[in-house]
């Protein structure tokens, strides 16, 4: 027996198909990069929004295809078993152990969204009586997750929405994550190197505390696996690596200890482990990141590309706390200052990998101050109060609008040092044109990656959790199988839209602040004047980026 590409897919068959040739990468389709590459318009015009949004969304929920997976071999044809496996194929053998476990749900990744599914499903009385794996070879899952209280903030933050804190609340995790640093935000400033315009948002312009919260990985991780560990539910954490994935095993079993007696094995899903471990499960999850295996495993296409960009993260210290979100758009990416609790700062900066590779190697003095110089007057003066020099550039948009400029511009506090290592790494826009299949559902960065410009890409995870969670539940109360792909397209239809209508927003912003060219620096700054003026745009956009509700146009 050996391993045949067919085109599009990594099968093990002894031949492919007739017709089916090897396997090639096909190019992105036009459209969908186009209908990406232009987010800006939903902030400069009404009218279009609309517009780009339909063909957006109809370009992608019309599915492009980009990499194919089929299945080759009469069996697969023939609808028998298909025995999915992954490049690892070689550790691959009997499964070890007496008995075979089997579960209702199969999370594969322990990353802060697939625990953060794991947490919503103990929490609901739905599904608390589900009997839940999670697959994760990190070993931290298992011994705990150790964090001193007196070290510096990780670099690795992620900023989570007033949503997103409202959901850990439900869940039960947000009273551990009190018991560490985490740096709430109640402003924001957005601005322009050009020096043509500015945005000032505070969280008294939609009633609100705070506009956010940053939190170190670590911390989000850890609260919630004391979370599900002290969750009332049946759940096992195997420290293993998923290497292949049987959608129907096509046995049968008239009992199964953990899982109602009239649902056999033929309706269930076998994982194997790199250990040798094999379990089945109603439900596969891949929470397993950008590079999912489960996604991989069952023929999920993707649409995407990379970023000539790289981020370097780190942390920094400032003379006094700060207590607000700073964002400068330069020439090569965006800079960003993230309060992350006491004095300290996280700094997320986006530029070409040349760049990046330089500004991680110079000496800790330089680094601080082109930061400095980068988050002050480099590359461009500070911004006006208005693009026209005074108040009056938007008295023309309505009568009886009310505006808002909460003050004029602020400088950025000084960075004093560097508080860890600075670290690097490649931007990309990657999207699943499904995220479900049969017995199998995409969450977080498997289903969808996006560019870090607004701290949105966990916050679309966490969302992509909730809402499965909650069709699961559905599916529970009336009686359906949890990994039926009727109910799992019910989540799809939910997420999808949402994510894509942000992968689009933060695209277009990335496209449109990567080019330094007159007329379109005029547009950019009379954008960000609009938004710093017109009230209800602002409180708009606040709400949307908050995960609260959506913007006018997907209503």
């Amino acid at each position: 027996m050996r391993f045949s590409r067919c085109a599009g897919t990594s099968v093990r068959s002894n031949r492919c198909p007739a017709g089916a040739g090897p396997f090639r990468m096909s190019p992105f389709p036009v459209d969908f990069r186009a209908s990406l590459g232009r987010g800006l318009a939903l902030i400069l015009s009404c009218g279009s929004r609309r517009r780009f949004i339909a063909k957006s969304l109809a370009a992608n929920l019309g599915g492009q295809r980009v990499r194919s997976r089929c299945l080759c071999g009469a069996a697969a044809a023939a609808g028998a078993s298909s025995s999915i496996r992954g490049p690892n194929h070689g550790q691959e053998g009997q499964c070890s152990g007496t008995g075979v476990a089997q579960y209702d749900v199969a999370v594969v990744g322990g990353g802060m969204v697939g625990m953060a599914l794991a947490c919503s499903l103990a929490s609901m009385p739905l599904t608390k009586n589900l009997n839940i794996a999670i697959i994760d070879s990190n070993p931290a899952l298992v011994n705990g997750i150790r964090i001193n209280k007196e070290d510096p903030p990780d670099p690795r933050v992620s900023t989570i929405t007033p949503a997103t804190i409202s959901m850990f609340r439900d869940i039960g995790a947000w009273q551990y994550l009190q018991q560490y640093r985490h740096a709430y935000f109640d402003k924001m400033q957005v601005w322009d190197y050009t020096g043509l315009g500015y945005t000032r948002y505070h969280a008294r312009d939609v009633d609100k505390d705070s506009l956010g919260c940053v939190v170190e990985n670590k911390v989000l991780q850890s609260s919630l696996l004391l979370c599900i560990q002290n969750a009332d539910i049946q759940k096992k954490i195997f420290p293993s690596r998923l290497v292949s994935m049987s959608l129907n095993p096509g046995l049968k079993s008239k009992r199964m200890d953990g899982i109602s007696p009239e649902i056999s094995r033929g309706d269930l899903t076998k994982l194997q482990l790199n250990d040798g471990t094999c379990l089945y499960a109603k439900l596969v999850v891949g929470a397993d990141g950008s590079k999912s295996q489960v996604r991989e495993l069952a023929g999920f296409k993707t649409t995407g590309w990379n970023y000539s960009q790289n981020a370097i993260i780190c942390t920094v210290e400032h003379a006094s706390e700060n207590r607000c979100a700073w964002q400068r758009f330069l020439p090569a990416g965006p800079i960003a200052l993230l309060p992350v609790g006491d004095n300290f700062s996280n700094i997320v900066w986006t530029m070409n990998p040349k760049e990046a590779l330089d500004q991680k190697s110079m000496t800790e003095a330089d680094f601080v101050k082109t930061v400095n110089h980068a988050l002050d007057h480099g590359f461009g003066p500070h911004p006006t109060s208005s693009l026209l020099g005074n108040g009056n550039f938007f008295s023309w948009f309505r009568a009886g609008v009310v505006t808002s400029g909460n003050g004029g511009f602020e400088i950025p506090p000084k960075v004093l040092k560097l508080a860890s290592e600075r670290m690097v790494f490649p931007l990309s826009l990657r999207h699943a044109n499904d995220y479900v299949s049969k017995h199998v559902a995409l969450i977080g960065d498997a289903a969808h990656t996006v560019h870090p410009l607004a701290g949105q890409g966990v916050n679309l995870g966490f969302g992509d959790a909730f809402a499965l969670s909650r069709v699961i539940g559905e599916a529970i109360a009336v009686g359906m199988d949890i990994g039926e792909v009727s109910l799992l397209k019910k989540y799809e239809a939910e997420r999808k839209p949402a994510n894509i209508a942000m992968m689009a927003i933060l695209d277009g912003f990335q496209k449109a602040y990567s080019v330094d060219f007159g007329p379109l620096n005029i547009l950019r700054a009379a954008g960000l004047h609009a938004a710093n003026y017109i009230s209800p745009l602002k409180r708009s956009i606040i709400s949307y980026a908050s995960g609260e509700q959506r913007l006018p146009l997907f209503s």
